[in-house]
C-alpha cells in the first residue's frame, strides 16, 4: 500500500499515481484495551467522511481471560474507501498491536510489505512470556517482510494526561484513545466528533472526558510532528457517491435484537433474554432491554447465574418434550 508506506524515494514519489480505492486496517489488543470502542469510533469517523465500509469484530476466545494471553486478544477490523465496499477484507494493510499476543495471533493475516504500528512499551518480558515469544519480536527482524513502527504508546498516554491527576490504571485505559488519534491522522479523519462524543460519553466524569480527550489530540499531534513520514503518509479516500437522505447505524448487536423481536412478534410470544455483561452479549442486552414495550423481558446476571438459569430452562424445555440444539454461547447468554 504505497500511498501509505514508503521505504524508499521511489515508492513516495509513485504515491500520486498508487492511490488506493480502500484499505483494511485492524486493531488488535488485549480484551480489556477497548479495541471494540477505538474500532467504532474510527467507523464513525469513516462513516462520517462518506466512504463506504464494511467491519469485522473479533471477540476474545475466552472470557475473562488473563491479561496478555493469546486467547485474549481481541481485534476489530475495517475495510474503507471511496468505491463500494462488500466485505470487511481479507489481509489488513496495517495491523495496530497493542500488545506482543495481539501481534503474535495476528500478524500473519498482513498483508507483506503491510504496516505494523505496535506498543513497544507493552513488549516486557513477562507480556512476551504469556505470547510463547523468547525474544521480543521487535528486535530478532522476523518481522523484516512488513514494515515495523514500534513506539512507546502507553508512556506517551501517560505523558498526555498526566495534568489530570488520574491514576496508573485509569490513564493507561487512554491508550485506545491516543491510538485513534493516530489513526485519524493517518487517514485524514475529522476529531470533533469524537470529542463530542467523548464528552457525552463522560458527561457525570469531565475529567475522564478531558483525559480522553487529551490522549486522542497527542495520538493526532504525534503523527503530525514526530517526523514519521519516511513509513507513514496521511491517506485521504474520496467520499462515495451517496443519495441524500436520512441514514441510520446499525451494528450487528442491534441486528440481533431487532430480528429475535421481530421473530418472537410473527410468532405471537413473549420473550426472555438472559446475558451475561460481556461483549458481545452485552450489547444485545442493552437493545433488548430497549424494547420491554415488544413483549421483551431481560435479565442480566453473572456467569453463575447464566449458567443455571440457562441449564433450568433446558430441563424445563425437555420435559415439555422439546428439541434441543444448545452452543458454546450459553455460558454468556441464552
Amino acid at each position: 500500500m504505497a500511498t501509505v508506506l514508503a521505504d524508499s524515494d521511489s515508492q513516495r514519489s509513485a504515491q500520486g499515481a498508487a492511490q488506493p480505492e480502500a484499505v483494511v486496517v485492524r486493531f488488535a489488543g488485549d480484551s480489556g484495551d477497548g479495541m471494540q470502542l477505538t474500532g467504532g469510533q474510527f467507523t464513525l469517523s469513516t462513516a462520517l467522511a462518506g466512504n463506504d465500509l464494511a467491519t469485522f469484530p473479533d471477540f476474545p476466545a475466552e472470557i475473562r481471560a488473563p491479561q496478555g494471553t493469546l486467547f485474549g486478544v481481541s481485534a476489530f477490523q475495517i475495510n474503507f474507501g471511496s468505491t463500494s465496499i462488500e466485505t470487511a477484507g481479507d489481509q489488513p494493510d496495517v495491523l495496530v498491536a497493542m500488545n506482543p499476543a495481539a501481534l503474535k495471533t495476528n500478524v500473519e493475516a498482513l498483508k507483506p510489505g503491510g504496516l505494523i504500528i505496535a506498543d513497544s512499551g507493552e513488549f516486557t518480558k513477562r507480556n512476551l512470556e504469556k505470547a510463547k515469544y523468547e525474544v521480543s519480536p521487535l528486535d530478532d527482524g522476523s518481522l523484516s517482510k512488513w514494515n515495523l513502527l514500534a513506539f512507546d504508546i502507553s508512556a506517551l498516554t501517560l505523558e498526555s494526561v498526566k495534568p489530570f491527576g488520574l491514576g496508573n490504571k485509569e490513564a493507561l485505559r487512554c491508550k485506545n484513545m491516543w491510538t485513534l488519534g493516530l489513526a485519524l491522522w493517518m487517514f485524514d479523519r475529522d476529531r470533533a466528533p469524537l470529542i463530542e462524543w467523548l464528552k457525552g460519553k463522560f458527561a457525570k466524569n469531565p475529567v475522564l472526558a478531558d483525559a480522553n480527550i487529551a490522549a486522542l489530540n497527542a495520538g493526532h499531534a504525534y503523527g503530525e510532528t514526530a517526523e514519521i513520514g519516511g513509513q507513514v503518509k496521511k491517506l485521504h479516500l474520496d467520499p462515495v457517491a451517496s443519495t441524500p437522505g436520512l441514514y441510520r447505524t446499525v451494528t450487528g448487536a442491534d441486528a440481533i435484537a431487532y430480528g429475535l423481536v421481530a421473530g418472537a412478534q410473527l410468532a405471537g410470544l413473549k420473550m426472555f433474554f438472559g446475558g451475561y455483561p460481556i461483549t458481545p452479549a452485552s450489547s444485545i442486552l442493552h437493545n433488548l432491554a430497549k424494547l420491554k414495550e415488544f413483549g421483551v423481558t431481560t435479565f442480566r446476571g453473572g456467569r453463575r447465574d447464566c449458567r443455571d438459569l440457562f441449564g433450568h430452562w433446558c430441563e424445563l424445555c425437555r420435559a415439555a418434550g422439546r428439541d434441543l440444539l444448545v452452543g458454546p454461547r450459553h455460558r454468556t447468554q441464552g
